[in-house]
């Protein structure tokens, strides 16, 4: 099979995926179509990964844990930035913020957020991740997923996820499928989405 005819089919499948997932508005895309048209990002209607940090912390700030997998039958919301990442406190910290603020103890919907780290290491640090968590008051789990500076390899979650950078959201389904996968959103149509599907 050719390479263009492949990406056509895949797309195809990918534009289906979604809409059967999100209804016919799912619309938490900004000025993208929510089938991505950058195909070097994201992995939308695909399963989810696992993700296995050596590093995640409470809504406390004591050592905790959290699995894609386990949380299998709830939407998972998982928020990706950096510290030093301006578009993260601009808009991906108020987006994570008013999300956990409606969701965080809601029986159907897990949330994490995860600093991957791929640039500026010594301004992204394990430490950042508490100190980022008091500053905004997010009751949530939170990890640190750093890259290597050596060789420039990526964050296990930017590879799995093929994530773009920061501020990065992905959506998983209670199927387990990746439902939304993409730079920014639409914070108050996602939560109003969310609430419908999680009643």
């Amino acid at each position: 099979m050719k390479n263009s005819e492949f990406s056509k089919q895949r797309r195809q499948f990918v534009t289906r995926t979604a809409v059967a997932l999100a209804g016919s508005t799912f619309i938490l895309q900004t000025n993208k179509a929510l089938a991505q048209s950058d195909s070097r990002y994201g992995i939308l209607g695909t399963p989810a990964p696992e993700i296995s940090l050596d590093y995640w912390i409470d809504k406390d700030g004591e050592p905790g844990s959290f699995s894609v997998m386990e949380n299998r039958g709830k939407w998972v919301f998982l928020k990706c930035f950096q510290n030093w990442c301006p578009g993260c406190h601009s808009g991906g910290f108020p987006t994570l913020k008013k999300f956990s603020d409606e969701f965080w103890d809601h029986p159907k919907v897990a949330i994490a957020g995860i600093q991957t780290v791929f640039e500026g290491y010594n301004s992204n640090t394990l430490e950042d991740v508490r100190k980022l968590q008091l500053r905004y008051e997010l009751p949530i789990t939170m990890g640190h997923d750093p890259g290597n500076p050596d060789d420039h390899t990526r964050p296990q979650t930017m590879q799995k996820y093929r994530t773009g950078g920061t501020p990065w959201l992905i959506l998983i389904s209670p199927d387990g499928l990746v439902a939304y996968n993409d730079y920014h959103v639409n914070a108050d149509k996602l939560v109003e989405y969310i609430w419908k599907q999680a009643a």
